[in-house]
């Protein structure tokens, strides 16, 4: 099974006719190097790369003056999160020669810090995720196995194994190369941890105190994850009405197959699993954000009262609500219908494991996650 990845290739296209570096940030693995290797073959001026995990490429840039400059054409540089130092001088290069750069990055919050100021105007940047559901067959091995390549097109054995020994990597080599603080025996507590918390409310008290740490390790920690695309800290939506609304953040592991390899889900018994509801509720809302894009804010909204949504979307002068429900008919219910009246929805869809679409009143659907990438927004 080969998957190009068109939309993605056309963003970098379209983000070279405007400005000279394009960065792609995503997850180890997730496809960022052979984006780019498919993005070069259309490409008609000479090609350079560079792997800063290649020791040899990571030598020759020690002097970048002396390596780049007699350089034309497109230069691709991958892990550029092991020398930030190079930034400054891809301005002077984009500033005053004809090369392009594509730069691609596994740290998102680190990178764009990095670079936001030396390279202001002359930049542009793209989230490539794993696989999403419109790229791939099935729904049911997507969810199950997750969206990273080398997951989803091996057996479930292999899959299962692969993202096992990710983890482990991830935890024990990757983040200590980002944060040499970072304790990994703290962070695996941590990590197996967030597989029972997925989908509620972040308490950093309650899981300090849970993992012997204090809350603001638990911050610090949360804060690694989510800026290396490994889990997802969805805020509350905040607005000036009578009812006390919730302020803190929810957490998901953003990857299904993490979490079900974290949580010790088989491929025998995740149809009836207890946390099968919540599984479903982290990959709809995953997959609604790739869909809609980062162009768009994202939020869930909860009031202490018990009204909520779980995704509240708000792109241009849209307001968008998204209910997710584990269920092929589900009912309209009070809550759904508070936070439409509350949040002057423009729609709601609730989201089911289906192919169906239908319409319950003028403002509220039934969205079948299959129709999700023909949904007009």
């Amino acid at each position: 099974m080969i998957i190009t990845r068109d939309p993605f290739l056309k963003k970098i296209q379209e983000s070279f006719e405007v400005f000279k570096i394009c960065a792609v940030l995503g997850p180890r693995q997730c496809g960022k190097t052979t984006l780019a290797q498919h993005f070069t073959k259309s490409i008609k001026d000479p090609i350079y790369f560079f792997d800063l995990e290649d020791p040899s490429h990571l030598d020759q840039l020690q002097n970048p003056k002396t390596t780049l400059d007699p350089l034309n054409g497109l230069i691709v540089i991958d892990e550029i999160q092991r020398r930030p130092d190079l930034f400054p001088y891809l301005r002077i290069l984009s500033d005053y020669s004809d090369k392009k750069f594509l730069i691609l990055g596994s740290s998102s919050g680190d990178l764009l810090r990095q670079s936001a100021e030396s390279l202001t105007g002359r930049i542009d940047y793209i989230e490539l995720t794993p696989f999403n559901l419109s790229e791939v067959e099935s729904l049911e091995k997507h969810w199950l196995y997750g969206g990273f390549p080398k997951s989803y097109l091996s057996s479930y054995a292999a899959s299962l194994k692969w993202r096992k020994n990710y983890i482990i990597s991830f935890i024990e080599r990757d983040l200590p190369n980002i944060d040499v603080n970072l304790n990994s025996a703290t962070m695996w507590k941590l990590w197996i941890f967030l597989s029972h918390y997925h989908g509620q409310l972040v308490n950093y008290s309650d899981i300090g105190r849970a993992i012997g740490v204090s809350d603001m390790t638990i911050r610090r920690y949360l804060d690694i994850l989510s800026k290396t695309f490994m889990i997802r800290l969805l805020e509350p939506w905040h607005e000036n009405i009578s009812k006390r609304q919730v302020k803190a953040p929810k957490v998901y592991i953003r990857d299904s197959g993490f979490f079900h390899s974290t949580l010790g889900v088989s491929e025998k018994d995740w149809h009836i699993h207890p946390k099968k509801g919540a599984s479903f509720e982290g990959y709809a809302i995953e997959e609604i954000i790739r869909r809609i894009g980062s162009e768009a804010k994202f939020y869930f909204w909860r009031t202490q009262a018990g009204a909520e949504l779980d995704l509240y979307v708000i792109k241009d002068d849209k307001k968008i609500g998204f209910e997710i429900k584990l269920s092929d008919a589900p009912e309209v219910t009070k809550s759904m219908t508070s936070a439409l009246h509350d949040l002057n929805l423009d729609h709601l869809y609730i989201i089911t494991p289906s192919e169906q679409l239908w319409q319950k009143s003028d403002k509220i659907s039934i969205l079948g996650i299959k129709k999700l990438y023909e949904l007009v927004i």
